[in-house]
């Protein structure tokens, strides 16, 4: 009971079991102090891992291709927020398809979930783009990479809102019926605030995916971020310089994604 007490922390107003390590406050100086030396650990790895193939890396070439990586930048900036949107609509609707009390939008969605969930996004690129979008006439690449991004990123976002719905307790829908709640009431205000509370940060963390994931477009020759950096990489032969800058890149733009998804958690502190 002592080794218990030591690793949890008992909660006397849920009873919920909290590791004893949450509990902890970290002061700045040594939460700083052990980034930079975990930042100098990698480093050094990287640096040494270097020299042993008697690589030197040379980034000034760089800056003549800087407008061109810039362009290539927005239009992966660009293709991450369309695609964030339109994810978020077909998620809503997925996650609503699959309690729809008609079997037929049920199946549908559910199957579609399943389909994407289920195969690589490599895949889908190939068979939306060649198959599906040359039959129904889309010959924008970048509108093309978005509406894939967006179905491929929308079966997930579903099962984060279905997941965050079926989470929900019964006796809190027991209650609101019991003072009078109407359906629209309950929603407004039982049900949408502890979903807001419980997707927000898993949607937050879902946004750095995209901006990933949107890479693989380079495939049918979308020229984002990594299709500028693999035609440079291809001019100059400089491949370690130029995969090692996509590297912090993307970085600059998951990262501020990953603080504010953590931040996010810490705020809402919500139980899956």
């Amino acid at each position: 009971m002592k080794r218990l007490k030591q690793l949890f922390w008992i909660s006397e107003d849920n009873g919920r079991h909290t590791p004893l390590s949450s509990k902890r406050k970290i002061s700045r100086f040594a939460a700083l102090l052990n980034l930079l030396l975990v930042t100098a650990l990698w480093v050094a790895l990287f640096w040494f891992s270097l020299r042993a193939i008697h690589v030197q890396l040379d980034f000034a070439f760089l800056g003549q291709f800087r407008i061109r990586i810039w362009d290539g930048f927005l239009v992966t900036l660009g293709l991450s927020v369309f695609s964030l949107l339109l994810s978020l609509i077909i998620g809503i609707l997925s996650a609503a398809g699959q309690s729809s009390p008609l079997l037929f939008i049920r199946f549908f969605c559910s199957v579609y979930v399943k389909f994407i969930r289920g195969t690589p996004l490599i895949m889908q690129i190939y068979l939306f783009f060649y198959i599906v979008g040359t039959a129904w006439g889309v010959n924008n690449r970048f509108v093309a990479g978005v509406l894939i991004l967006s179905i491929f990123e929308g079966a997930y976002i579903a099962e984060i809102i279905r997941g965050s719905l079926l989470s929900l307790d019964e006796s809190q829908l027991e209650a609101a019926r019991s003072v009078g709640f109407t359906r629209r009431q309950t929603w407004r205000f039982v049900i949408l605030p502890q979903m807001i509370a419980r997707t927000l940060p898993a949607l937050t963390g879902q946004f750095a995916s995209i901006i990933k994931d949107s890479s693989l477009l380079s495939i049918i020759a979308v020229i984002e971020l990594t299709q500028a950096m693999r035609e440079i990489s291809a001019v100059n032969f400089r491949l370690f310089e130029c995969y090692l800058f996509l590297g912090i890149l993307y970085l600059c733009l998951t990262l501020p994604i990953s603080l504010i998804s953590e931040r996010l958690e810490r705020r809402f502190q919500y139980e899956s």
